[in-house]
This record gives structure tokens, sequence and C-alpha cells, in this order.
């Protein structure tokens, strides 16, 4: 897989700024952080969008696995030879994160934690068959990923999202491939990485809307007191979708936590 295969950014190669490696969620791709390109790059930083396997401009996937989308994310930051990036992850993305942390626990100079959990519980659990049932009864009826995507956005965002940034999420949604969409929400019901949690050694800054139904602040609260040194930080009006929702808010809340961070190093 060639690194043009994953972002537009990948190909840019290592020009002595740190690379910020931003990982999408379910219905996502790399375009969907288009509204932190400019505030990364004008703070510093090299942003590097990536599509994860499925998604934006690479095939259509029938099956997904947390360790083979960490390395995925792994080989995509080698083949521009990146030391210790930045990773922000939100919600299926954040839990790549995790499993990257702890595949490699000293790679990375910090990372971002947006709208996620660190277990999806029993995948045999009642809440999880309903979960599945919910989103993926809608595709099996016939129905297509455009036809979905507003309402699936519009279940996720605050009250009061940005115009430009719901018809973004919406627009990443609709392309999601049926096939793809699928292979997600079942890996999704997999994930655990609560044991590893205590172990994490870089920085980690957990951001949560506060009108996330998905990732609710309390259990995201819960999950940043587990992690050695980490910082919580609630962003009033938004719902899961905060990169979206309210851009300035959201990269702002980052990149001053990064601005701390290298003032205390």
């Amino acid at each position: 897989m060639s690194a043009d295969a994953r972002g537009d950014h990948l190909g840019e190669g290592n020009d002595g700024r740190r690379a910020v490696v931003f990982i999408h969620g379910i219905g996502g791709s790399a375009r969907v952080w288009d509204p932190q390109m400019a505030a990364f790059a004008a703070a510093g930083f090299r942003p590097v969008p990536l599509d994860m396997p499925g998604y934006g401009a690479r095939p259509p996937v029938t099956r997904m696995d947390f360790e083979e989308l960490a390395a995925d994310v792994e080989a995509a930051i080698g083949e521009v030879g990146e030391l210790k990036p930045v990773l922000v992850g939100h919600s299926m993305g954040g839990m790549v994160v995790q499993t990257m942390l702890r595949r490699k626990p000293d790679a990375y100079h910090a990372a971002v934690l947006v709208g996620t959990s660190p277990a999806f519980g029993n995948p045999q659990g009642d809440f999880q068959k309903a979960f599945v049932d919910a989103r993926l009864a809608p595709l099996a009826s016939g129905r297509t990923m455009a036809e979905l995507a507003p309402e699936m956005v519009d279940g996720m965002m605050g009250p009061h999202p940005e115009a430009q940034g719901r018809a973004l999420a919406i627009a990443t949604m609709a392309a999601t491939p049926a096939a793809t969409y699928r292979a997600a929400v079942l890996c999704l019901v997999n994930f655990d990485e609560r044991a590893n949690l205590g172990a994490i050694r870089v920085p980690v800054l957990c951001l949560a809307g506060e009108h996330d139904r998905n990732a609710p602040p309390q259990m995201m609260e819960r999950m940043a007191s587990r992690i050695p040194g980490a910082r919580f930080r609630l962003l009033p009006g938004v719902g899961h979708l905060p990169n979206c929702e309210a851009p300035a808010l959201f990269h702002a809340a980052i990149l001053d936590c990064l601005a701390e961070l290298d003032q205390s190093r």
C-alpha cells in the first residue's frame, strides 16, 4: 500500500515539523480532518490525516482487526520516516491509538483520545447485540449509506453544529462503502484495552463532547483517571463529532495542551 493511498498529506515527507497523525472513526476518512489542517500547520505542526483501510481512496474491506489497523497506521508513519508523532484518534480511531500505545509504548510524543472508550464490553452482551443490530439493520433492509448519512450524523452531533462541518460529516459518511461500515461495526464490539490504561507512558489528552451520547463525558473522565498523568477536557456545546461541529474549539484544545506539554519539557 503506497503512502498516497492512505492520505493526501503522506507524500510530503519529513520537513522537520512534528507530525500530528489524525485517525478518523467509523464513517469518516482523511477528509473529515480538513477543518484542522490550516490551524495545525500555522501552529508549526505537519498535519497528516490518514484513510483507514476501506475508506477514502482505499478499496472497501469486509473485515477489520484492531491489531491490523494499528499496524497499518504504524506502516504509514514509517513510510514518511516520522519520529515520535502526536496521535489524534477519534472514536474508533481513538481505539486504534490505544492499540498503538500498547504495541509501541514509547514511539509517540503524545496522544489525544477524542470521543472514544477503553472497551466495548462483551461482544455477546445484550447491549452490544442491540448496538450492532441498530446500525446494520437499515443496510440489511436495502437503504444506502448516502440515504442514511444525514440522520446518522445528526444523531451524533450536538444541538448547534457549524453548517459546513455538518455537511462535511454527512459527505464522508455517505461516501463510506457499506461493506467497510459493516466490517467496522463488527470489529468495534471486540475492542478492549482497559488492562493497558495504567501502562500508557506518553502524555494523553482525553477530549469529550458535552452532548456526546456515544462516548459520554463521565465515562471519558473515568478513563482519563486511569491513565497516568492524563488530562481530561470537556468541550461544551458539541456532541460526538467536535472536529466538525466546532473546529476552532476542537483544535484550540489540542494545540493548547501540546504547547503546555512542550513548555513543561
